[in-house]
């Protein structure tokens, strides 16, 4: 592309960024994987050195964009875990404390300037967020145009030499390192940990299961007969259901009060373990039927506060007999992440409850969890419009604290309202749609539309800083990306004994690092890890972006 074409039609440099960012991003060795911000980033810096230039504007509203749908997406998962997750949610305090305090030394060992500082905290911590609040942090300075235009440019080659190496880093730690370190086969302990969460065999993350953990059998009534259904149902701890009784050439409704005589044939349905043990016990299967029992399928999304950080086992042991009869979880989505459906496993409120039965049953389980899910294409634009706003109100607000100007800035203002409105929506869930589709590409295209616009502005800056600092960039890297991994290993295990996969994923979540989790998953062979990368994922990506302005005005201050 000829550079004067770019520089007088930057839209062509922006798609072409775009385009081949993703197409380099997509490549993977081993479990490494660049992805598309990165790539968009390392194809914007080349192509910046044409001259073309994005205008500020279409990046400054790419990123409220991004940053409001971040927050609005985690806003119900965040409040949930901010106070009773307490245990995982320590990590990412421990990854924000470590990382400030690695940040701060590096740059007054190397003498660092503020863009620099800040783009090593993003690369180091990756977190392509901070770019956005630290460019903003920066344009607040008061520093001459050609200053701060530089100071810009500095955050985002930082960023991307320091995101490479910490990228690398925290795959390997997280996946090979850290089980060495533990003395523990990391295979054998997430089966463990399955099983004690009531799994049988290991499944693992995005794997459909050949045969579904829900299952439906015909019998012939002969051991069961004379009991009631609300006595057999009990008997399995209500983890099977019977769906259909005929008797006779007899349809009967299915009620618990209904007692079973002998050569009745019913419809048993349920927890697959759970329907294996209560078949011998029942009678003898008769087969030509059954399967076609759970005709209703509905996502809802938990708001029950009473169900908070229960098991499914206890939510079910706790429940009505007459309530929960009939209805079963079949997944569990947590930040579009899933986690095992297990007995064992803990629900939080804003979670995505996958529930399974009849109709009628699916409906009345669905009202005392909290709210279905609509199947909705369509986005509330005024919540959305409304929601932006208020966050670019909230990021003009500011403080001095110890000699330095502390400012939101729009990102920041952006991503607390998200929070806010994406808590709201849980609440009340007629207003504000925003479908998980919609969010996702206002998040994946106003990121990557901002980091190619600032990555065109870099320029020949880009060359200067690496010429300048050499290897110490990458090294840097790797050290605030090492550092809280390992405190947070030794304070999980140690002093707040989390289990080994849960521990692990966790620090993969409080780095915000997919590729470090979609690697601990193949290790594991199941998705035990991502039990704990959802909590500490929903509170760093709140947490990190907000010290792009408390690292630069520090550095800032400190000379």
């Amino acid at each position: 592309m000829s550079g004067h074409l770019l520089s007088t039609q930057p839209e062509i440099a922006l798609f072409a960024s775009l385009a081949i960012g993703f197409f380099i991003g997509s490549f993977k060795l081993g479990p490494i994987q660049l992805g598309g911000v990165c790539g968009t980033l390392i194809v914007a810096l080349i192509l910046g050195q044409s001259g073309a230039r994005v205008s500020p504007d279409l990046k400054n509203i790419a990123f409220a964009l991004f940053i409001f749908a971040l927050g609005f997406t985690g806003g119900p998962q965040f409040f949930a875990n901010i106070g009773r997750g307490w245990r995982y949610g320590a990590l990412s305090l421990v990854e924000v404390i470590v990382v400030v305090a690695l940040v701060l030394g590096i740059a007054a060992m190397l003498k660092l300037d503020p863009g620099t500082a800040a783009g090593l905290l993003a690369g180091g911590a990756t977190e392509s967020a901070v770019i956005g609040t630290a460019s903003e942090a920066v344009a607040r300075l008061g520093l001459p145009p050609a200053d701060i235009a530089r100071l810009q440019a500095n955050i985002v080659t930082a960023y991307s030499v320091s995101y490479l190496f910490g990228l690398v880093t925290i795959v390997l730690f997280s996946s090979q390192f850290a089980p060495l370190l533990l003395r523990v086969n990391l295979r054998d302990e997430a089966e463990r940990v399955w099983r004690k969460l009531g799994g049988d065999g290991a499944l693992a993350q995005g794997q459909t299961p050949a045969v579904s953990p829900l299952a439906a059998r015909e019998l012939k009534v002969d051991g069961a007969a004379g009991s009631s259904i609300g006595e057999l149902e009990k008997r399995f701890g209500n983890n099977v259901s019977v769906q259909r009784v005929m008797r006779d050439r007899s349809l009967i409704r299915s009620q618990p009060s209904v007692t079973l005589k002998a050569g009745d044939r019913i419809v048993v349905a349920g927890r697959r373990e759970a329907l294996v043990e209560a078949i011998p016990w029942i009678g003898e299967e008769v087969f030509n039927g059954g399967g076609d029992v759970f005709v209703e399928k509905a996502d809802v999304m938990l708001t029950n506060r009473a169900m908070h950080g229960l098991t499914l086992a206890q939510a079910r042991a706790r429940a009505n007999p007459a309530e929960g009869r009939g209805v079963f979880v079949a997944a569990v989505t947590r930040l579009d992440s899933t986690v095992p459906a297990l007995p064992g496993t803990q629900v939080q409120r804003g979670d995505v409850l996958t529930l399974v039965g009849n109709k009628e049953d699916v409906a009345r389980g669905a009202a005392k969890l909290g709210y279905l899910i609509p199947a909705t294409q369509k986005t509330d634009f005024v919540f959305l419009g409304l929601g932006v706003l208020a966050g670019i109100a909230l990021g003009r607000l500011s403080a001095r604290v110890g000699g330095i100007d502390l400012s939101l800035g729009t990102g920041g203002g952006c991503l607390l309202a998200g929070l806010v409105f994406g808590w709201i929506r849980s609440r009340y869930p007629v207003i504000g749609s925003l479908p998980s589709a919609a969010a996702q590409i206002l998040k994946d295209f106003g990121l990557c539309t901002f980091i190619a616009a600032v990555g065109l502005s870099a320029g020949a800056d880009a060359l200067r800083l690496v010429r300048e600092f050499g290897i110490a960039l990458p090294v840097a890297g790797i050290v605030i990306t090492l550092g809280p991994a390992l405190a947070s290993l030794f304070i999980g295990r140690a002093l707040l004994k989390l289990e080994v996969p849960m521990l692990l994923g966790a620090i993969a979540g409080q780095q915000c690092s997919t590729p470090a989790i979609s690697a601990l998953v193949g290790v594991t062979g199941n998705a035990t890890p991502v039990i704990g990368y959802t909590i500490t994922y929903a509170i760093s990506n709140v947490l990190l972006p907000l010290l792009g302005p408390l690292v630069v005005g520090l550095v800032s201050k400190l000379g």
